[in-house]
C-alpha cells in the first residue's frame, strides 16, 4: 500500500493521463469543467512547488483548507499532500478546531472564517470556472490562481509523505470499499451530500475511479448526465 497520498494520485492517472479524470458540474450556475489526469497533475505540481519553493514547507508542515468540493479544491488538497503537509480540510468530520497552521487556503466567501486560524501565509480562491484571478484580493491574502501559475509544472513528492499519510491512505481504501467504488468506475458524486474530501476525492482515487462531481444537482438532468458521462456508479 502506498504510504503517501501523492502515490495514490500518481497511480490513479498512470494508465492514461489524458483521459478525463475529474469533471465538475454546478447545476446552479451551469458550470462544467473537465480535467484530464495530466491537467490536474499540472495544477497539483504547481501547488506543491508553491508550498515548497516559496514557503519552504514540507513533511511536518500544516495547512488549513477552507474550500468546498471543487476541481480547484482537488488541486490544492493534492498539492498540499504531495508536499507532505498535514491538511485540515473543510467538510471532514475529523477536522481539528481552528488553530495554528503554516498555510491557509480559503474560498473568497470564507475569508472571514479564516480569522479563527493563525497562519503565516494565506491564499484566497475565487473558484472561477475558468480559473480567473480575483477581481479584488482581500487584505492579508494572496490570490492563489495568480501565485500558483508562476511555479513549475513538475514536482517529485517526498517518498515518506506526511506523518498522517499512511493512516489517511488506509482510511481512503476502507471508505472506497464501504461506498462500493470499484477500479475503472466513472463515479457520480453529489458533493452537497458528500462534502468530505475522503469521499469525493481520496476514496475514488484510491480505488482507481474517475470522477464526475456535481454541486446543487438538478435531478431533471440526471438521466442525461448518466448517459453523456458514461456513469457506472453513483454514490448512494
Amino acid at each position: 500500500m502506498a504510504d503517501n497520498i501523492a502515490r495514490v494520485f500518481a497511480d490513479a492517472i498512470a494508465t492514461d493521463p489524458n483521459r478525463p479524470l475529474l469533471t465538475w458540474y454546478d447545476d446552479a450556475s451551469g458550470e462544467r469543467t473537465e480535467l484530464s489526469g495530466a491537467t490536474l497533475a499540472n495544477w497539483v505540481a504547481k501547488t506543491a512547488n508553491l508550498l515548497v519553493d516559496e514557503l519552504a514547507l514540507g513533511p511536518g508542515g500544516t495547512a488549513a483548507v477552507l474550500l468546498p468540493p471543487h476541481w480547484q479544491s482537488a488541486a490544492v488538497l493534492l498539492g498540499c499532500w504531495s508536499a507532505g503537509l498535514t491538511v485540515q480540510p473543510a467538510g471532514s468530520p475529523d477536522a481539528e478546531p481552528p488553530g495554528e497552521v503554516d498555510v491557509l487556503f480559503a474560498a473568497i466567501d470564507r475569508v472571514a472564517e479564516a480569522d479563527a486560524w493563525s497562519a503565516a501565509d494565506r491564499y484566497a480562491l475565487a473558484l472561477h470556472p475558468f480559473a480567473l484571478p480575483l477581481r479584488e484580493v482581500p487584505a492579508g491574502f494572496a490570490d492563489y490562481v495568480t501565485e500558483v501559475r508562476a511555479h513549475g509544472d513538475h514536482f517529485t513528492a517526498y517518498p515518506p509523505g506526511g506523518p498522517d499519510h499512511t493512516t489517511l491512505r488506509a482510511r481512503a481504501a476502507t471508505r472506497a470499499a464501504e461506498l462500493g467504488i470499484s477500479p475503472g468506475d466513472r463515479l457520480l458524486v453529489d458533493v452537497d451530500r458528500y462534502p468530505d474530501p475522503l469521499d469525493w476525492l481520496l476514496a475514488p482515487l484510491s480505488a482507481g475511479a474517475t470522477l464526475v462531481l456535481c454541486a446543487h444537482p438538478d435531478q431533471t438532468r440526471l438521466a442525461d448526465r448518466q448517459s453523456t458521462e458514461r456513469i457506472t456508479h453513483t454514490l448512494p
